[in-house]
């Protein structure tokens, strides 16, 4: 039988723990179960760290800032400063700094400051030879699978590439470009693959973005594209491969040019530091 047992029933000593135990409804009668319950305090959730959530985003943020070139090679990094935009203490800036000093996005020099650092010539090629290995593959797999949906929505970007053209936005247009190879990527099957590639190309997006303003450059870059995404639409993996390398490789050989024209953002071995 449920309910309370009346006093005769209980052992002596079994309703006095009852009161003590039981909470009482607004009428004074025994709350229910689910009211007991909630009444035991809950376990103490511990907000996430904010240092380690600032430090990611000062991370975040000064990388974009690196990679678009908004802070420019041999550019001083004021940590004070940052701290001070971000309001909060030094260390989480420090933080930040110290992960891009290992990216070799900055440079510290004990006694001389902290600087953006400047594109090292002796890194691209490598970068250049992972990144080529890669898409070559992505655009093989795509060339293989691409349904006309997929190619409708390549052709979509193209045309959002020469909206920036026009505007001549050219931070824009190198986010379309980013958008158009991660679309490739996503095509073939194999987004993971774009991930690697952004995590090795963070040297050559600095230099590309020198390459874009140059009279003539970003309508090669959009007729290249147009190729790949004609092969791609065609299922010709052998065309797809041979329009990537044609635009990869049109990149690496105005290396030498771009740094002629912007000598201080550039670093090679043996330069002074």
């Amino acid at each position: 039988m449920g309910g309370r047992l009346p006093p005769r029933y209980m052992p002596a000593g079994m309703e006095s723990s009852v009161k003590k135990v039981a909470t009482t409804d607004d009428e004074g009668g025994l709350a229910p179960a689910t009211a007991r319950r909630a009444a035991v305090p809950a376990a103490t959730v511990r907000p996430p760290r904010r240092a380690a959530t600032v430090a990611s985003r000062i991370y975040r943020d000064l990388r974009g800032e690196i990679v678009s070139l908004k802070r420019k090679p041999g550019d001083a990094i004021a940590e004070k400063q940052i701290a001070e935009t971000y309001g909060v203490s030094r260390t989480p800036v420090r933080e930040a700094v110290l992960k891009l000093a290992d990216e070799g996005l900055i440079e510290i020099f004990p006694q001389s400051g902290t600087f953006v650092a400047r594109i090292p010539l002796d890194g691209l090629p490598e970068a250049f030879a992972i990144r080529k290995a890669l898409e070559e593959a992505t655009v093989r797999y795509a060339a293989a699978r691409a349904t006309r949906s997929q190619i409708a929505a390549l052709r979509a970007n193209l045309e959002l590439q020469k909206e920036m053209q026009e505007a001549a936005d050219f931070p824009g247009f190198h986010q379309a470009d980013e958008a158009f190879h991660a679309l490739v990527a996503e095509i073939a099957g194999y987004p993971g693959f774009w991930t690697l590639i952004q995590q090795t190309k963070v040297q050559i997006d600095r230099y590309r973005l020198l390459t874009l303003p140059v009279l003539g450059r970003v309508a090669e870059v959009i007729a290249e594209h147009t190729a790949i995404v004609d092969a791609i639409a065609a299922n010709d993996p052998a065309a797809a491969i041979r329009a990537l390398d044609e635009h990869l490789d049109d990149l690496q050989i105005s290396v030498a040019d771009i740094r002629r024209d912007y000598p201080r953002y550039f670093t090679a071995p043996g330069d002074p530091v």
